[in-house]
């Protein structure tokens, strides 16, 4: 506790800790937006490195709940359906992230946010442009490398992602395990990134610890209200959490 304390006050913890418990709240209604969540609010009241430390833990145990929930042989066909969605976009992830010093970054939000603003603002609106027949390959292969370019660009991927699975109306339940596979996979790299950029460390590993518990029990809780609510209901909080995640690369694009 001294450790802790020795890091955050009082107050900013307790902040903390209600955020992390609405961010948690919010992944397990829709299956997204906990870094988005945790990175606005901490970073208004901490310092950046700490901020980023706070998330690693919540963002890596809860994708884990998400991605495992109907076990590890459920986890694995998501994998395999959506293999070329998560496959092109890690290579263009990689790809993207030597051109960081080139595009500049608000370039690239404005980019995706602007477009995935309006395609929720329509959906919203009752414009209904899903894929009746379901996936095909050359527009999943055009939203892994959109996701993926914006991903290395700016750290943020999940959007395009998430309005892909949503326009081909992906079942509540493995829309939920299938973001928790493909995030739970960029959890584990940010964890392993971090720890060895100096990040998380000995001290701000009680910080994300600290977080942990209350993001996951949100998180527990929202997949609870996730289960009762039908797919035209969890189609919209998906929509309505996605405008607000595209309004914010749209602010963090010209504002920030």
């Amino acid at each position: 506790m001294d450790t802790l304390l020795s890091l955050v006050s009082p107050g900013a913890l307790v902040f903390s800790l209600a955020l992390a418990a609405l961010a948690g709240m919010v992944k397990g209604m829709v299956g997204f937006a906990m870094p988005m969540i945790m990175i606005s609010g901490l970073g208004s009241v901490l310092p950046p490195d700490l901020a980023l430390a706070g998330l690693i833990l919540p963002t890596l145990f809860s994708n884990a709940m998400q991605a495992f929930r109907q076990g590890p042989r459920a986890a694995l066909g998501s994998l395999k359906r959506f293999r070329l969605l998560l496959g092109v976009g890690l290579v263009f992830l990689l790809l993207s992230s030597q051109l960081v010093r080139i595009m500049p970054v608000s370039v690239m939000l404005a980019l995706i946010g602007g477009p995935v603003a309006l395609f929720c603002l329509m959906q919203l609106a009752g414009w209904r442009p899903h894929l009746r027949n379901g996936p095909a390959a050359p527009i999943e292969a055009g939203v892994g490398v959109v996701a993926g370019f914006m991903g290395g660009m700016s750290g943020v991927w999940g959007p395009p992602f998430v309005a892909y699975l949503t326009a081909i109306d992906t079942e509540k339940r493995e829309q939920i395990r299938v973001q928790g596979v493909a995030y739970g996979l960029g959890a584990v790299a940010l964890t392993v990134a971090h720890v060895f950029s100096g990040v998380l460390n000995a001290q701000t590993v009680w910080f994300s610890l600290a977080l942990l518990v209350p993001a996951v029990l949100a998180t527990w809780a929202g997949t609870l209200v996730q289960d009762r609510i039908d797919q035209a209901l969890f189609r919209k909080l998906t929509l309505f959490v996605l405008l607000i995640a595209a309004l914010n690369l749209l602010r963090r694009a010209f504002f920030a």
